[in-house]
């Protein structure tokens, strides 16, 4: 319908006045130390959509502050919510909600129950940025969340066992999150994604958690990019998941009988590149996987560089650096439908004459004695010693035991940058 002109101008002047009088309508609403639990909530109570919350420098005693409407959350020089060890301190239920500039201390803790610092369920365009977590059971819990902002936060508790402590970001059931320059500690898994799809985390740092930095359980079409994790029980779980891009993130220092850089279980095409892997156990696990390209990584000072189970295929393994592992590759078994080609070894004993840059022998990365001690671990404590130098020796000269498909056809004479 084609309206005159004079009512399409009146139309634009009814609106742009609505609008502006919505803005003029907001409020700034003042809360002080002072105020108990319940006077706070009642004062929250008689906020309208848009209004702001100043939080003035101090102690409060919160339990469970709920938010239901669009709101911003503000506080000046840090002043501490504190759940008195009892209380989840916020809850979030309305879209457009913002808090910032929080620390957030001593939330309850149950058996039962996803107890957090802040709760956000069923709401969307909700950002949590630039607040401390200490001593918490669950940091920021996401249920049904969708475009929500999660940015530079500290969470730091102490966690003593997986069924006492909770993570610091978990998002269930959620879509189009953004998980960002956070940093993470001592909580059971740093970041927890289940159910998720369409989101990115990005340079967040998850060390010192006691489970897993990043753990993804059946969340698909996610990116995390240009994270660090370091020191934690494992570096990455990714499960029962698809179309998961990994890179540039750096893996370090995830040591023990069970740690991995990333491990990964039943995923499918996926991407795996630009990461550094330094000083786990294993670098990357991979079992029940299919079409991973993994591609210009560096794998350095390993225990294990990449460890692939019979049960992968279709995972091209491809100008990636492998340097001062103990076993740059290894399997558990003689089927071999994955590709390996235009890696650095250093390792790599063989020559180039034609000078291309490239190396006139194939290189096997799997030694004999990785696959002795993939069948039996306790045998790791000879690997040392001088009688299995001679059977790797043997076993280079004529291959029996090791997969013989299983080759670098073009390995790299040189390191790439």
């Amino acid at each position: 319908m084609n309206l005159p002109k004079d009512a399409r101008l009146f139309f634009s002047i009814l609106f742009c006045a609505v609008l502006s009088s919505s803005f003029l309508s907001a409020r700034s609403i003042i809360i002080t130390p002072s105020y108990s639990p319940e006077e706070i909530n009642k004062s929250i109570g008689t906020c309208i959509a848009g209004d702001t919350v100043i939080f003035r420098k101090g102690h409060y005693a919160i339990n469970n502050l709920i938010i239901l409407k669009p709101l911003v959350l503000l506080g000046e020089d840090f002043p501490e919510l504190d759940g008195r060890n009892k209380f989840q301190i916020l809850s979030i239920g309305a879209n457009n909600v913002r808090v910032e500039g929080f620390r957030f201390t001593n939330s309850g803790r149950s058996d039962m129950n996803e107890i957090s610092a802040i709760k956000i369920m069923n709401a969307k365009n909700v950002t949590v940025n630039n607040n401390v977590f200490e001593n918490v059971f669950f940091g920021i819990y996401c249920q049904a969340a969708s475009h929500c902002f999660v940015t530079n936060n500290k969470i730091k508790s102490i966690a003593i066992s997986e069924l006492e402590s909770g993570n610091g970001i978990h998002c269930w059931k959620s879509d189009s999150m953004h998980i960002s320059g956070n940093t993470v500690s001592g909580q059971r898994d740093g970041i927890y994604f289940e159910f998720v799809t369409n989101s990115f985390i990005e340079k967040n740092i998850c060390n010192k958690n006691l489970r897993y930095g990043l753990h993804f359980m059946f969340s698909h079409s996610n990116v995390y990019s240009g994270n660090t994790f370091s020191g934690n029980g494992a570096g990455v779980a990714v499960m029962f998941s698809h179309n998961v891009t990994m890179t540039g993130n750096i893996f370090s220092d995830n040591e023990g009988a069970g740690s991995y850089g990333i491990l990964l279980k039943e995923i499918s095409d996926s991407r795996i590149e630009g990461n550094h892997f330094t000083k786990n156990t294993v670098g990357v696990y991979m079992e029940g996987t299919s079409r991973i390209r993994v591609e210009k990584n560096t794998f350095e000072s390993n225990g294990w560089g990449f460890r692939i189970q019979s049960s992968c295929s279709d995972i091209m393994v491809e100008k990636n650096k492998f340097i001062a592992n103990t076993f740059d590759v290894a399997t558990n078994g003689t089927l071999v439908l994955n590709t390996f080609s235009n890696n650095y070894w250093d390792k790599y004993e063989g020559y180039d004459l034609n000078k291309d840059g490239i190396g006139d022998v194939p290189y096997r990365p799997v030694s004999l004695y990785a696959m002795v001690a993939e069948e039996m671990p306790y045998s790791i404590m000879l690997f040392r010693s001088f009688m299995v130098m001679l059977l790797e020796r043997t076993e280079k000269a004529v291959p029996g035991i090791t997969p013989i498909d299983l080759k670098d056809d073009t390995p790299l004479m040189k390191s790439p940058l």
